[in-house]
This record gives C-alpha cells, structure tokens and sequence, in this order.
C-alpha cells in the first residue's frame, strides 16, 4: 500500500492527502447522486404520473420500479465485471463513469417529457442504465484504492453524501413541484455533473493500457459475470440479504411518501410539498450528524456491526411513527428517526460490503452483485407498498410491514462473522 494512505491523526479524519481526494470525490458524486434521484424518483415523477391523468399511479410507480430493478441487476453486474477488465490509459473505472454520467443526466431531464406512463418508465428505465455505469465501477474504487483503515471514512463520505443529497433533493423538489420542467432540468444536470467531478477530484487512475487483455468470447465474459461467489461467500450473502431488506423497507416508505402525505395523512398537494420540505431539513440535519460522526467512529474502534444494527433498529423506530401517529408530526419523526438512522446504516454499509469480500480480485463483479441487493430492494419495496395499497386502499399495513422487514436486516448483520 501506498505510505501516503496510511492513517495521519493530524489531518482530516486521520486521512492522507490521497485519501482526502477520495473522500471530496465520493462526497460530491454521492451528494449530487442524491440531489437528482430524490428530487426525480420521490417528488417530480410521481407527481407527474399524477398530473398526467393516470387513474392509478401508485401502481405505475410500482411496475416502474419493477423494471428498474431488472434492467440494473444486468447492467450493475454487468459493467462491474467489464470495468474489472477495462484497459485505458485512464484506467478501469473512469470511462465507464465519465460515460454513464452523460446518459443518467441526459435520460433524468427526459423523464419530465413523456405524457403516458410507459413513456415516463421508458425514460427512466434509460437513466437507470447511465445510473449503474457510474455506481459500480464507483463502488469498486472503495476496493481497488482504498486501505482498511481509512474505508469507513471514505465510505462515510458516500453515504453522508448520499442521504445529505437526498434531504436537498427532496426540499428542491417540493420547490418545483408546481414548474415540474425547471425541477427536471436541474436533476439531469446534477446526475451529470456528480459523475464528472468524481472523474475530476478523484486521484488519476493507474494505467491498464499495457496490461494484458482478456481473450475470452464475449458470452463466456458474459456468462463469468453472473457467477456468484460461492467458495467462503456465506457472509457475503449475509450482506446482501442485510442491505436488500433495508433498501426495501426503506423504499416502501420513502418512495411512496408524496402520497403518503396525500392520501394517509390527507394533506393538499400544496401542504404536501410543505410537509416534504420541512422533512427535507430535518433528514439533512440529523443525517449529517450521524454520518458525520459514523464512520471515522467505525474506523477507529473497527466494528461494522454494532452501528449498523443500531441503524436498522432506528429506522424500524422511525417507520412506526406514521404509523402510530398519521400526522405531519408523525412524518416528522420519521425523518428525524430514520434520517439518523439511514445515515448511520449508509455511512458504514460500503465498507461493511468490501469487507466480507470473498475476492478482491473480483472486486468489481462481487460489489456489482452487492448492488443488486440495492436494485431488488427498491423493486421489491415499491411493489409490496403497490400491492398492499391496491388491496386494502390503504397504507395503514405498510408500516409494520416495512418495520419487520428492518429489524429482520439487524438479526441478519449480527451473524455476520468475517468482520466484527
């Protein structure tokens, strides 16, 4: 390992100078990540498949979601492993990042334009391929360059960023919600612009021009990157059920919360965005404190476990707060709640994932497989929230369904036994 990685307690968080570069990259990719998707996927398009006359949008959101979910599983694991076998002067990662920006932010202005919902979905579906062309080459960057020591601080700045980007995203949707095509145009320049800088802070990539090529067919290529890791993987799938139960309780209530503030506490469309801007601020307060202080705490007593359990157990806390208070108050406490608690779960989770690694070799394959724990969590989420509302015209029993689901993802990471 590079000396200049190493741990120096009198610089930031401990971090080397490289490390820091690291550090400002993933916070501003990560940051202007969750801008675009929480202003887009939270408040803009589900108000547009409203405002477009569809008669059941809770449902189109669903099979929207559905079809994102399949489309990343290929293309995360997919480009993981390619960009595992990418040579470029410019390295492995970068060009698929720099690619994948162009398309994300080009397809999250597109979302705004079509005025059926299938031509909503199919604009999406699109922003989620240049979506996953950043996310899994990013994501294996923690594994390629980042030591042990330094990878919950690094981590934290993903996930800090992220859930501080999604506050900000939805305070900045619930302020365009009624010039819904401004609000789009800012999300796909936000998407872009996350993948570029990262590209930009992020220190310059070895070469692998000279590096030997991989002659395999491409459907041998293809069919070797959707082998699971199977040989020592138990806790590598421990994680993937851990973060996939989380994700999806998080979805069913996240995604769904303009309409959770519409139809299950009966707010206006007008109270509505109010509401979302007020949880936007208390989500980015308490979320900046708990990522803040999360991982370089992981790093420094060299547990994963523990915060992450605390973080499901917040989050199921948080979702019973709507529930057993269906009010403004009662969404309130969810963010203050599970804002904390979210953050505390994103800012360790990253380096959770990277250390029950079973091969870092394949490094950008296993964290693309991870990352369809992130795909299935969100489809999953968005349908059973579709169907228990189709069923009972409700949302009353989403809430202590979601929150089985949490406390089910904490028992999970208890038994986790490669990493403390």
């Amino acid at each position: 390992m590079n000396p200049e990685d190493g741990y120096d307690p009198n610089r930031l968080f401990g971090l080397s100078r490289r490390m820091q570069r690291y550090f400002a990259g993933f916070l501003m990719y990560s940051f202007l990540h969750g801008v675009a998707f929480s202003m887009i996927v939270s408040v803009l398009m589900p108000q547009h498949l409203k405002d477009i006359g569809l008669s059941n949008p809770t449902a189109m959101l669903g099979m929207i979601s559905a079809g994102d979910s399949l489309i990343s599983i290929f293309i995360n694991v997919i480009v993981g492993s390619m960009s595992d076998r990418t040579r470029s002067r410019f390295g492995r990662r970068k060009p698929w990042i720099f690619c994948g920006a162009i398309i994300a932010g080009f397809s999250y202005w597109a979302i705004g334009n079509p005025q059926t919902g299938i031509g909503v979905g199919y604009a999406y579906w699109f922003a989620m391929i240049g979506n996953n062309m950043m996310i899994a080459p990013i994501v294996a960057t923690l594994s390629d360059s980042i030591p042990q020591r330094s990878r919950a601080t690094v981590s934290a700045a993903y996930g800090g960023g992220q859930v501080v980007g999604q506050s900000v995203g939805t305070l900045l949707g619930s302020f365009f919600i009624f010039q819904p095509i401004i609000g789009f145009i800012v999300g796909g320049l936000c998407m872009a612009a996350g993948g570029l800088i990262i590209t930009v802070i992020n220190p310059k990539d070895r070469s692998t021009a000279q590096e030997p090529k991989n002659e395999d067919p491409v459907w041998k290529v293809i069919l070797e990157t959707f082998r699971p890791p199977i040989k020592g993987a138990a806790d590598f799938w421990k994680a993937f059920l851990c973060r996939t139960g989380l994700i999806v309780a998080y979805q069913m209530i996240t995604s769904y919360q303009l309409y959770i503030l519409q139809e299950h506490v009966g707010l206006t469309k007008a109270d509505s965005a109010a509401a979302i801007s007020v949880m936007s601020i208390i989500t980015l307060v308490v979320s900046l404190l708990s990522t803040a202080v999360s991982g370089p705490i992981s790093d420094k007593i060299g547990r994963r476990k523990p915060l992450v359990m605390f973080a499901c157990g917040l989050y199921a806390v948080g979702i019973a707060m709507p529930w057993l208070f269906p009010s403004r108050m009662g969404m309130f406490l969810f963010a203050a709640i599970a804002g904390f608690g979210y953050g505390m779960y994103l800012a360790v989770d990253q380096a959770l994932n990277v250390d029950v690694l079973p091969n870092p070799e394949e490094a950008g394959k296993d964290l693309g497989i991870l990352n369809i724990a992130t795909c299935a969590g969100q489809a999953i989420g968005s349908g059973i929230t579709s169907w228990i509302v189709t069923v009972t015209a409700a949302y009353t029993l989403v809430f202590p369904t979601a929150i089985g689901i949490a406390i089910f993802a904490g028992v999970l990471v208890f038994t986790i036994k490669k990493t403390k």
